[in-house]
Protein backbone atom coordinates (compact mmCIF):
# COMPACT_ATOMS: atom_id res chain seq x y z
CA UNK A 1 0.00 0.00 0.00
CA UNK A 2 1.69 3.21 -1.16
CA UNK A 3 -0.22 5.73 0.98
CA UNK A 4 -1.30 4.65 4.47
CA UNK A 5 -5.04 4.89 5.10
CA UNK A 6 -4.61 7.39 7.95
CA UNK A 7 -2.92 9.82 5.52
CA UNK A 8 -5.63 9.34 2.89
CA UNK A 9 -8.21 10.18 5.57
CA UNK A 10 -6.21 13.22 6.70
CA UNK A 11 -5.80 14.41 3.10
CA UNK A 12 -9.60 14.41 2.68
CA UNK A 13 -9.75 17.41 5.02
CA UNK A 14 -6.22 18.85 4.69
CA UNK A 15 -6.09 18.86 0.92
CA UNK A 16 -2.61 19.09 -0.62
CA UNK A 17 -1.11 21.30 2.13
CA UNK A 18 2.20 20.38 3.74
CA UNK A 19 2.09 17.44 6.14
CA UNK A 20 5.06 16.77 8.41
CA UNK A 21 5.32 12.98 8.68
CA UNK A 22 7.53 10.31 10.19
CA UNK A 23 9.54 8.20 7.78
CA UNK A 24 11.66 5.10 8.24
CA UNK A 25 14.47 3.91 5.97
CA UNK A 26 16.21 0.53 6.07
CA UNK A 27 19.72 -0.27 4.92
CA UNK A 28 19.58 -4.07 4.74
CA UNK A 29 22.78 -6.10 4.42
CA UNK A 30 23.05 -9.81 3.70
CA UNK A 31 25.83 -12.12 4.92
CA UNK A 32 27.92 -11.24 1.85
CA UNK A 33 27.78 -7.50 2.68
CA UNK A 34 25.46 -6.67 -0.22
CA UNK A 35 22.74 -4.05 0.22
CA UNK A 36 19.06 -4.55 -0.67
CA UNK A 37 17.48 -1.99 -3.01
CA UNK A 38 14.23 -1.60 -4.87
CA UNK A 39 13.36 0.20 -8.10
CA UNK A 40 10.37 2.30 -7.12
CA UNK A 41 7.15 2.06 -9.12
CA UNK A 42 6.33 5.76 -8.60
CA UNK A 43 9.63 7.17 -9.92
CA UNK A 44 11.34 4.25 -11.67
CA UNK A 45 14.49 5.03 -9.66
CA UNK A 46 16.53 2.67 -7.53
CA UNK A 47 16.27 3.45 -3.81
CA UNK A 48 16.75 2.13 -0.30
CA UNK A 49 13.69 0.58 1.32
CA UNK A 50 11.47 2.92 3.31
CA UNK A 51 7.99 3.92 4.33
CA UNK A 52 5.70 5.63 6.81
CA UNK A 53 4.89 4.12 10.22
CA UNK A 54 1.25 3.46 11.00
CA UNK A 55 -0.15 5.23 14.09
CA UNK A 56 1.22 3.48 17.19
CA UNK A 57 3.80 1.48 15.21
CA UNK A 58 7.36 1.68 16.47
CA UNK A 59 10.01 2.82 13.94
CA UNK A 60 11.90 -0.51 14.09
CA UNK A 61 8.66 -2.43 13.53
CA UNK A 62 7.98 -0.23 10.51
CA UNK A 63 11.46 -0.93 9.13
CA UNK A 64 10.88 -4.69 9.30
CA UNK A 65 7.35 -4.43 7.86
CA UNK A 66 8.36 -2.21 4.94
CA UNK A 67 11.28 -4.46 3.98
CA UNK A 68 9.00 -7.50 4.03
CA UNK A 69 6.14 -5.77 2.17
CA UNK A 70 8.38 -4.50 -0.61
CA UNK A 71 10.95 -7.31 -0.98
CA UNK A 72 9.75 -10.47 0.90
CA UNK A 73 13.01 -10.36 2.91
CA UNK A 74 12.88 -10.86 6.68
CA UNK A 75 15.32 -8.60 8.53
CA UNK A 76 16.39 -7.54 12.00
CA UNK A 77 17.19 -3.90 12.81
CA UNK A 78 20.62 -3.71 14.46
CA UNK A 79 21.17 -0.01 15.05
CA UNK A 80 19.91 3.48 14.27
CA UNK A 81 22.15 4.94 11.56
CA UNK A 82 20.76 8.47 11.54
CA UNK A 83 17.88 10.70 12.51
CA UNK A 84 17.20 13.62 10.20
CA UNK A 85 14.43 16.12 9.67
CA UNK A 86 14.55 16.54 5.89
CA UNK A 87 14.83 20.20 4.99
CA UNK A 88 13.11 20.04 1.62
CA UNK A 89 9.44 19.13 1.19
CA UNK A 90 8.47 16.51 -1.40
CA UNK A 91 5.70 17.33 -3.86
CA UNK A 92 4.05 14.24 -5.32
CA UNK A 93 2.53 14.11 -8.84
CA UNK A 94 -0.99 14.47 -7.39
CA UNK A 95 0.01 17.75 -5.68
CA UNK A 96 0.34 16.41 -2.13
CA UNK A 97 3.22 18.01 -0.20
CA UNK A 98 5.03 16.19 2.61
CA UNK A 99 8.14 16.76 4.67
CA UNK A 100 9.67 13.86 6.57
CA UNK A 101 11.49 13.15 9.82
CA UNK A 102 13.56 10.12 8.77
CA UNK A 103 14.93 7.45 11.09
CA UNK A 104 17.31 5.13 9.24
CA UNK A 105 18.16 1.64 10.51
CA UNK A 106 21.01 -0.70 9.57
CA UNK A 107 19.42 -4.12 9.30
CA UNK A 108 20.66 -7.68 8.92
CA UNK A 109 18.81 -9.91 6.46
CA UNK A 110 17.42 -13.12 7.95
CA UNK A 111 16.53 -14.37 4.47
CA UNK A 112 18.19 -13.41 1.23
CA UNK A 113 15.77 -14.39 -1.52
CA UNK A 114 14.40 -11.02 -2.58
CA UNK A 115 11.43 -10.55 -4.91
CA UNK A 116 8.91 -7.87 -5.77
CA UNK A 117 6.27 -8.35 -3.07
CA UNK A 118 3.86 -5.44 -3.66
CA UNK A 119 2.93 -2.76 -6.16
CA UNK A 120 5.49 -0.23 -4.85
CA UNK A 121 8.48 -1.91 -6.53
CA UNK A 122 9.29 -2.68 -10.15
CA UNK A 123 12.42 -4.66 -9.23
CA UNK A 124 14.32 -5.59 -6.10
CA UNK A 125 17.83 -6.92 -5.72
CA UNK A 126 21.05 -7.28 -3.78
CA UNK A 127 23.97 -5.08 -4.82
CA UNK A 128 27.66 -5.06 -4.02
CA UNK A 129 28.67 -1.73 -2.49
CA UNK A 130 31.07 -1.05 -5.37
CA UNK A 131 28.41 -1.88 -8.01
CA UNK A 132 25.35 0.10 -6.93
CA UNK A 133 22.86 1.26 -9.55
CA UNK A 134 22.35 5.04 -9.84
CA UNK A 135 20.99 6.26 -6.49
CA UNK A 136 19.94 9.66 -5.18
CA UNK A 137 22.11 11.31 -2.53
CA UNK A 138 19.52 10.42 0.13
CA UNK A 139 20.18 6.69 -0.29
CA UNK A 140 23.91 6.97 -0.91
CA UNK A 141 24.47 8.98 2.26
CA UNK A 142 22.50 6.49 4.36
CA UNK A 143 24.38 3.50 2.91
CA UNK A 144 27.68 5.28 3.61
CA UNK A 145 26.68 5.98 7.21
CA UNK A 146 25.53 2.38 7.71
CA UNK A 147 28.80 0.94 6.40
CA UNK A 148 31.01 3.20 8.52
CA UNK A 149 29.66 1.75 11.77
CA UNK A 150 30.06 5.00 13.69
CA UNK A 151 27.66 6.49 16.20
CA UNK A 152 24.19 7.60 15.14
CA UNK A 153 24.40 10.67 12.89
CA UNK A 154 22.29 13.71 13.78
CA UNK A 155 22.01 16.74 11.50
CA UNK A 156 22.29 20.20 13.00
CA UNK A 157 23.94 19.35 16.30
CA UNK A 158 25.56 22.47 17.79
CA UNK A 159 29.30 22.60 18.21
CA UNK A 160 29.97 22.80 21.94
CA UNK A 161 32.34 25.49 23.12
CA UNK A 162 35.39 24.28 24.99
CA UNK A 163 34.88 24.21 28.75
CA UNK A 164 31.20 23.26 28.57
Amino acid sequence: MATPEFITTLRASAGHQLLYLPGVSSIVFDDAGRVLLNRRADTGAWAIIGGIPEPGEQPAECAVREVWEETAVHCTPERVVLVEGLRTPVTYPNGDVCQFMDVTFACRAESSEARVNDDESLEVGWFELDALPPLAGFGLFRIKQATEGGPTWFDGMPEWESGR
